[in-house]
This record gives C-alpha cells, structure tokens and sequence, in this order.
C-alpha cells in the first residue's frame, strides 16, 4: 500500500519535516491557521526555518500541498501530530493544542491507519490521553483498527546545520510491527538515521529529558553568574579555564526561553508529581533560569545607579527579543523579563529586534518593538540576543555621554561595556 502522508500541525517542527516527506512520499500540511496555509502556498515561510527556494521546489517539484480543509487529509494514512504543548501561566502544562490535533485525526482516520505524534510530552500522554480521543471520535479500536507511534522533534529554531534530515531521530511504535514500520518510514529521509525505542513511553521520556538535562546545566552556570559576580570575577574567564579539562561541559550563562528547553522540565515535574515524587533539581534549575531575566535588569539598574545615572524616566535599549539568536521565535522569550522589571522602575525601555514581527510581539506582550534607533538617545544598552546583526554593530553613538552598557550573551569587546553575564 502506498504511504500517504498528512503532517497536522505546519509550524517550526510540522513544516521542515512535511517538506522533507514529500521528496518520497505524497505528503500534505495541514494547519487550521488558513492565513498560514495561503502564506505557505504562495511559496513563503514566515518562520524562515525553510527558504522560499525549498518550499517552492517541494511545491513544483513534489506536489506538496497546504490545506485546512479536514477533508483534503481523509485519504492519507500515516498521520503525523506536530503540533506545540506549552504551559499556562502557572507552568502546568496545556494539551489542549494536542487534544484538539487529536478530535482532527479520529475525524479522518481509517482502518488500519498509523497517527505518530512528535509533540514534546511526558510519558503516558500519546497513549493515555491523545489515543483515547481519537478512538472516541474514530469509533475505532486502538492496537486493532489503527495503530500509533511516538516520535519526538528535534528542531533547532534558527539552526540551518542541524535541520530535520541531519538530526538523529528517535521512533516507536504500539506494536512491535508498528515501531518498525513507523522506523523505516522516518529511516527512508533521515540522513542521520534512526533510534527504534522499545516503546512510546520510552521515546516520550527521551525526549523531556534531553531538555531537562540542557536546562539543569544551563541553571549551573547562571548561578555561578552570580556567585562570581558576588566574588568580583569574570564568569566567562573561569568557564575558559575550566574548559581546558577534556570532560567539562562547556555551558554559558544565559536566558533560557523559547518552546523546549525553557518548557519541557515543567512536563517532566507534572509527570513526577502525578506520580507520587516531587523533583527537586528539575524545579530548582527551572527557577534559577526563570529569574535570570530579572536578574539582568536589577544589575543594570545598579550599575547605573552607581555611575550616578538616574533609573525613573531613563532611556534603555533592548537588542533583541527573540529567544535565540538569528530565528524569528518570540515564543516563552526571557527578554520580555528584562523589559517588565525595568518598566516597574518606570524606565523607558525601546526593543531593537530585526527578526521579529512588531505586530506578533504587540499581539503576544504588549510591546511596541522600534524600527529606527535615534542617536545620542540612550542611557542604557542591554545587547540580550546575539543576533548576527549585532555582532558588528556600533553602539556607541546611540548612547548619551554617561551610559551603561550591558551585555546578556558575552558578544562585546570587555573593554566597552560595564557589565555582563
């Protein structure tokens, strides 16, 4: 039986990974997002994790196709969910974008068909909460009238070395007939090949660790920001020198936002709690690293303090808002902590951002973000995201006579600013 592909979800997982089916399989998108799919029709990708070139070519050249209509997706029969699980205000996490994905694939499922979910869980949730709603809504019989998989994402935003074809991928399957089909479905276009787990929750707990851990020794180093800040001593002097030993993790300070790493250790928490264990380094190092964007305005704020700089009314510059460098993802990004704390001192604070949308920011923070940088403006700099556009860019004339400059990501010369992570 020919393998018809439908990817549910076309975000910055969905699309890479439907373009990249559809140079061997007929592979549709589907987003219940019509502006997104018309933008993806003609050709463009707001997200920029695929160039106009590939999409394009994946058009003409593969037949791929966009579509929010249900009923274009009803004749596939490997349906892959790739669709966000973030957190509510309160850090629990929200399925409610996987319960919905979900009523969509029982809608159009049919007998014998697989669904594999790649969104970031914690293990139990494919088959104890997404699998139940598509046998209500299918009427069908999981394990004998259709079958799933779980195969985690692994896209790095911004990343145009470490796309989807070049990431090692993890696959399971129900059965252990359906985990090897599903692998070699996933091994049939990933170039850097394939993990089978022995089971989907095996594959779920791989995935939510993989950031747990990056976010535990990311939260290390931000607390040896500031106990050597404490000391007097450079951070990044002492990282230099540790890293001379060959099994030294070479970890920077930072801000730790986005959808993943700033996201995934409140599931695996969830899952613990749900199961009778409270964790203790997961929810430590999630606390450390939540405090680092108001930790970066309170230092700002003293240093200015102690250049005789006056904070209520101030002018300070934020550069970047993205959560990473050189991607357009403003989602979960730290930086808003930075602006937040310092308008509570009734600055005025200006975000510089040549990736983002303004009106995506304005939507999802309330942020007016600037276009235009006027000189001799500002009392303060803040250089948050390492952009490459700001790795040459000259701040100096931005800048009143007595100024602070202050620099999250380490990318200054040490001679020019005042202070930094």
């Amino acid at each position: 039986m020919e393998t018809k592909i439908a990817v549910i979800g076309l975000g910055y997982v969905g699309l890479p990974l439907a373009r990249l089916f559809s140079t061997k399989y007929a592979t549709i998108g589907f987003d219940k997002n019509a502006a997104r799919v018309s933008e993806l029709m003609q050709g463009h990708d707001a997200t920029l994790e695929l160039s106009d070139q590939l999409l394009q070519e994946a058009i003409d050249n593969h037949g791929f196709r966009c579509t929010s209509n249900e009923d274009d997706i009803r004749d596939c029969n490997f349906y892959v969910v790739a669709v966000p699980t973030p957190v509510d205000r309160d850090n629990r996490p929200d399925l409610s974008p996987l319960y919905e994905a979900s009523l969509t694939v029982g809608r159009v499922i049919s007998r014998g068909d697989i669904v594999v979910y790649e969104s970031s869980v914690y293990p139990g949730v494919t088959e104890e909460e997404c699998i139940p709603i598509v046998e209500q809504t299918s009427g069908l019989r999981f394990n004998l009238d259709f079958y799933a998989g779980y195969s985690p994402e692994r896209i790095n935003p911004g990343d145009k070395q470490h796309t989807v074809e070049n990431i090692r991928k993890v696959t399971s399957g129900s059965t252990t007939e359906i985990g090897q089909r599903v692998d070699a479905i996933y091994a049939s276009v990933i170039k850097a090949g394939t993990h089978l787990a022995p089971s989907i929750k095996v594959a779920e707990a791989a995935k939510i660790i993989e950031n747990s851990q990056r976010d535990i020794n990311i939260a290390f180093v931000n607390e040896l920001a500031k106990i050597f800040n404490h000391i007097g001593i450079d951070t990044l002097d002492v990282l230099e020198a540790a890293s001379t030993k060959w099994n030294f993790l070479p970890f920077r300070p930072g801000l730790v936002g986005g959808h993943c790493i700033g996201v995934d250790p409140y599931y695996l928490a969830q899952c613990a709690q749900r199961h009778g264990y409270n964790p203790e380094i997961i929810l430590a190092g999630r606390r450390t690293n939540d405090s680092m964007g108001e930790y970066v305005a309170h230092e700002v704020v003293k240093l200015m303090i102690k250049k005789g700089l006056g904070v209520l009314e101030a002018r300070i510059l934020v550069l970047g808002f993205t959560f990473k460098e050189n991607c357009t993802d403003v989602r979960n990004s730290k930086v808003y902590d930075i602006v937040r704390t310092l308008q509570d001192y009734s600055a005025q604070v200006d975000v510089y951002d040549p990736w983002v949308s303004p009106d995506l920011v304005k939507q999802e923070y309330g942020i007016t973000v600037t276009t235009e940088l006027q000189p001799n403006t500002y009392d303060a700099v803040i250089l948050a995201v390492a952009h490459t556009q700001f790795r040459n860019i000259d701040i100096k004339p931005l800048l009143r006579p007595l100024h602070v400059i202050y620099d999250v990501k380490g990318l200054l010369p040490r001679k020019e600013i005042d202070g930094r992570l």
